[in-house]
């Protein structure tokens, strides 16, 4: 049996509407991160370098622990690697 999503994974699996839209940001803003990095060609080293944070933190971003990271800190780290970041509200 297939189930149509509701465009929000973390909604599906049973979190509540806050948890799961927060979650659904910060693994958005997650991807991102990867991708810049990927982008840059950076190791994880540079990267922690780069971004004033510990390399097993780098580790933690690339392999997807959404919850060892807030909002705040993912946009710190977007913005230390050009991003500019913006929000709309729909």
């Amino acid at each position: 049996m297939a189930v149509k999503s509701s465009g929000n994974v973390f909604a599906d699996l049973g979190f509540n509407a806050e948890e799961a839209t927060n979650l659904k940001l910060r693994s958005q803003l997650m991807i991102e991160v990867e991708k810049s990095l990927a982008e840059k060609h950076l190791t994880q080293q540079a990267a922690a370098k780069a971004l004033g944070i510990t390399q097993p933190r780098v580790s933690d971003l690339l392999r997807g622990k959404v919850e060892k990271f807030t909002v705040d800190a993912l946009v710190n780290i977007l913005t230390k690697l050009g991003h500019k970041v913006t929000m709309r509200i729909a």
